[in-house]
C-alpha cells in the first residue's frame, strides 16, 4: 500500500494571506451600547444567563468576517427577519429574546445593534 506513495514538490506552493477583517459594531443607543459592551451593566438589566448570552452573541459578530457568514454557518442560530422587518437579523439569546442588528448600508463591515427584544 506504501509503493503508491507520491512524492509532491512544495516549493511550487505559494500561500496567500488575506487581510483578516471583522465585523464593527455601533449601536442605536448609548444604554444598548453599555449593556453590550459591560458586562456588569447587562446583568443588572438583563441578569446572569442573559447577559452571558448576550456578551456572547456580541463577541461572535465581531469575530466574523461577514453577516453572510453568521447566517450561513447558524452561528447564535443568526436568521434574517422577514416581512416589515426586512434587512434586520436575529440572534437567539435566552428564549424568547433576541439580538436584532441590521448591515450599516454605507460599510459592509459594520452592523447596528438595534434591540434586545421579543418579537414573538
Amino acid at each position: 500500500m506504501l509503493d503508491n506513495l507520491h512524492s509532491v514538490d512544495y516549493s511550487k506552493f505559494t500561500l496567500e494571506v488575506n487581510e483578516v477583517t471583522a465585523l464593527e459594531i455601533s449601536y442605536r443607543t448609548k444604554k444598548l451600547e453599555r449593556a453590550c459592551t459591560k458586562l456588569s451593566v447587562a446583568r443588572a438589566d438583563y441578569g446572569d444567563r442573559m447577559a452571558e448570552k448576550i456578551h456572547l452573541r456580541i463577541d461572535q459578530i465581531q469575530a466574523a468576517d461577514t453577516v453572510e457568514d453568521l447566517v450561513k454557518y447558524s452561528v447564535g442560530d443568526c436568521h434574517p427577519l422577514k416581512g416589515d422587518r426586512a434587512g434586520q437579523f436575529a440572534m437567539a439569546l435566552v428564549q424568547p429574546h433576541r439580538l436584532v442588528f441590521n448591515k450599516d448600508s454605507s460599510n459592509t463591515l459594520c452592523v447596528r445593534i438595534i434591540d434586545i427584544e421579543d418579537y414573538h
